[in-house]
This record gives structure tokens, C-alpha cells and sequence, in this order.
């Protein structure tokens, strides 16, 4: 991962953006390092197109401060940041053919590097494994084609930045999957600053140094991929990325390393060696999460029995929904499951979320 620098390519210092009565972002505050891939996620609506197109210069902040390489880009116009921007839609011209699309941009700044425009598009085209299609038309070609001319196009003056606002939401999974690496791959061979929007968690942890999980125009938490999965900073992470349990209770009993907590009749021991903030004291609630793939059979430290309501085949594993106590349980095992089944984690294995007295 690359490192935050003094200056960081692109910041959003407070940053706020209203329609109306109605808040598309709030008091945001983000920095993206120079040659970082840096990913929004958020559920539809939170807002993470508009920080985009705030970033781009299509839309500007009722209030806070858009800042690239530590200079204020207030009333800075999007043809004049230096970004290139693919869009969900891809917005290729349909009357051009590829090698005209790919060169659009160079019609505004000469190519990097002092190449021809031919030499540019050309060396685009093979980078984005579409080498000889310049004369092809753009409608001729596959959705998954597309979006790489598209990414051709918004490479082709040589950005300092690279916007991408979820490129990849109308390909197939398989193509999508396949698409990522390829992105990263391009992104990694430049060095290019990249802001990448997807309401695909897994993909926003697959390809990114860092991701800002965005909520109601907020940053819930900004951190490295691991960090987002395994140590979510709130509820509404440790609920939106990825399948978790997620549970409420109260402490009832502290050891040096291990909160015990109360859920209803049952008792869950909890670590707490390495939690950041305030000490657990005994009386406190707190909000804690289990992964569904640390969920053993047969159980372990922690022993829970419940009762299976269903399950999903997915493949590689089973997601297997369950009872306990009254609570949703869910489990991804390699096992067959069925009835009534003893279940288990040990107290590393569990996250605290929230801690309140």
C-alpha cells in the first residue's frame, strides 16, 4: 500500500454537498496518497457518486474544501483537474471508431511523453489488451471490451487522477471478476492516483489499498481492505461488508484479556486484550461480531447450540442459516448441517464493535 504523503493527491477537507433540502454528502473528509487505488463503497444512495463527481469537478461542494496536490480547486472547471473519468455507462461515441474514441481526449492535451497520437492510442490499446481494434466499431464489441476502451480513452492524456465510477455493474460476474485484476494490473503498471466507486464490496476489497466504507454521505471507517473486513469500526460496517453475526450484550464478568457477556440466558467469552479505547468494565453493553467462517464444527472455547433453518449452496462452501436463542445465526462450512448443531469460536475470533457504559 502506498503511503500517505504530505500532500496527498487528492483531499476532501469537510466536504458537503446539498440539493435542496435533501444532504448527498456530509462533512466528508478524505485523502487519497499519489499512485493509491482508493475505493468507495456504500449502499445505493449513500452518496459515493457524488463524492466522485465533486472530486471531478462536475459537481461543486455547498460547503468544505475540494483540494488536489495541496492546492484549493474551487471553480476549477473538470477540463482543467487533469482527471479521466470512466462512467458507469462507458459514454463511448457511437459514430467514432475505437481508435477515434481512444484519441478523443487528445484533442484537448497532447500525449504524455511527446508520442503521436497514433503512437498513444496504440500503446493504450495494447496495454488495455486491445491491440488492432482501431478501426473497429465501438458497437461491434463486447461489454467487457467496451470498458476497457473507455478506460483507454480517459488514460489517453495522461491524468494525474483516475475516476471510475462503477465500471463494471452491468458485465456478467464471471467477466467482472476477470476485469478487476485487469484493472488493478493497468492501474499498478502507471502509478496512477485511482478513486474507484462500487457498491461491490468484495470487489472494492479485492482491488484496493485502502476503501472508505461511505454511509448517509459519511465515512464510516476509512482503512486497508483487512482492517475493513476484520476489525469493522461500527455497526453498519460490520452489517454491510460481507456476511456477519452480529450481537449485543452485557458484560458480566472481566479477565485480563476476556470480557464474559451476557446474550438472554447465554454467555459468550469475548477478548479484549488487544481493544483500542476505553477498558471494559462489568455493566457495560457491547455490540460484538463473528464472522461465519470462524464458526467450527464441533465447537470451540465458545459452545453454541442451534437449529438449522436453511441452507445455500455456493460452491466452495455451504451458507447455512440457523437459530440460537432466539437470535439469526449464519455459518459458512464445508459440512452438511441439519438439525440441531453444537457451534463454536474462541474469543480472538470475536471483533467489539461498540462499547457503551
Amino acid at each position: 500500500m502506498t503511503a500517505l504523503a504530505s500532500d496527498p493527491a487528492v483531499t476532501l477537507d469537510a466536504v458537503t454537498r446539498r440539493y435542496g433540502e435533501t444532504t448527498a454528502v456530509e462533512d466528508l473528509s478524505l485523502s487519497v496518497a499519489d499512485g493509491e487505488f482508493f475505493s468507495l463503497v456504500g449502499p445505493s444512495g449513500c452518496g459515493k457518486t457524488t463524492t466522485l463527481r465533486l472530486i471531478a469537478g462536475f459537481e461543486e461542494p455547498t460547503g468544505g474544501t475540494v483540494i488536489f496536490n495541496g492546492e484549493d480547486v474551487a471553480g476549477v472547471p473538470p477540463e482543467d483537474r487533469n482527471v479521466g473519468v470512466v462512467f458507469q455507462n462507458y459514454a463511448l461515441f457511437p459514430h467514432m471508431t475505437v481508435g477515434e474514441n481512444v484519441a478523443y481526449g487528445l484533442n484537448f492535451a497532447d500525449p504524455p511523453g511527446g508520442a503521436s497520437d497514433d503512437q498513444r492510442v496504440a500503446e493504450l490499446l495494447e496495454l488495455v489488451d486491445l491491440p488492432g481494434t482501431q478501426s473497429r466499431d465501438p458497437r461491434s464489441l463486447s461489454g467487457g471490451q467496451r470498458q476497457r476502451v473507455a478506460m483507454a480513452r480517459a488514460l489517453a492524456p495522461g491524468p494525474d487522477v483516475l475516476l471510475l465510477d462503477e465500471p463494471m455493474s452491468a458485465l456478467d460476474a464471471k467477466l467482472r471478476e476477470r476485469l478487476r485484476v485487469q484493472v488493478r494490473e493497468i492501474q499498478q503498471e502507471l502509478g496512477i492516483t485511482t478513486v474507484y466507486v462500487t457498491h461491490d464490496q468484495e470487489e472494492a476489497l479485492a482491488v484496493s489499498d485502502r476503501v472508505a466504507v461511505i454511509n448517509e454521505g459519511t465515512a464510516e471507517q476509512v482503512a486497508p481492505p483487512r482492517d475493513i473486513y476484520h476489525r469493522p469500526a461500527s455497526r453498519f460496517v460490520a452489517e454491510f461488508v460481507g456476511d456477519n453475526n452480529v450481537f449485543d450484550g452485557e458484560v458480566r464478568a472481566v479477565t485480563d484479556d476476556t470480557a464474559i457477556v451476557g446474550i438472554g440466558e447465554e454467555r459468550i467469552s469475548v477478548g479484549i486484550s488487544d481493544r483500542e479505547g476505553p477498558a471494559v468494565s462489568v455493566g457495560d453493553r457491547l455490540t460484538f461480531c463473528v464472522r461465519p467462517e470462524v464458526l467450527t464444527v464441533p465447537g470451540r472455547s465458545n459452545r453454541v447450540t442451534a437449529t438449522v433453518e436453511s441452507a445455500e449452496f455456493l460452491g466452495e462452501t455451504t451458507r447455512v442459516h440457523l437459530d440460537w436463542a432466539d437470535h439469526d445465526l449464519t455459518v459458512r462450512t464445508r459440512d452438511a448441517l441439519d438439525g440441531d448443531v453444537t457451534l463454536g469460536f474462541d474469543p480472538e475470533d470475536v471483533h467489539v464493535v461498540e462499547r457503551r457504559n
